[in-house]
Parts: C-alpha cells; sequence; structure tokens
C-alpha cells in the first residue's frame, strides 16, 4: 500500500511501540483552537492509529488524540 500522507510506516511503528494502551501522559503543547486541553493536562493513551495520532483519553474528559508533528505529549 503506498501512503500519501502521514509519517512512515516505521515512525507509526515506534509510536506505537513507545506509547501502548494504558501510559500515561501529559500534555506538552496542542495548537488546536478548537480544543479546550491546556498544558499540563493529564490522561491515558487508549490508542494510535495509523497516522500517528495517539488517542488518549484526558483526566478532564476529552478524548481528543495527539497529532504527530503538530501536538506535543510526554510520557510520566
Amino acid at each position: 500500500m503506498n501512503r500519501s500522507f502521514g509519517p512512515p510506516k516505521e515512525v507509526v511503528d515506534r509510536i506505537k511501540k513507545e506509547y501502548p494502551p494504558g501510559t500515561r501522559v501529559e500534555l506538552v503543547k496542542m495548537e488546536d483552537p478548537y480544543s479546550n486541553l491546556k498544558p499540563g493536562d493529564i490522561g491515558t493513551v487508549t490508542s494510535v492509529d495509523d497516522c500517528g495520532t495517539i488517542f488518549c483519553k484526558w483526566d478532564c474528559g476529552s478524548g481528543l488524540g495527539a497529532v504527530y508533528g503538530e501536538d506535543e505529549i510526554r510520557k510520566i
């Protein structure tokens, strides 16, 4: 399959290995103007899609994903 967008498969595989479901994370940066998330918010990874987006169940109730190359999270 020829991927025309998103990071290479090797990068997505690395992200999935680094952020398995259940990993606790902290939001460092998100530029989404429609999100109520703010730096310092804490969440739990639920999945990583094939574009490298890390979906989280945030403790504040949001389910928004962190987009590879745009947003920044860190493991805690």
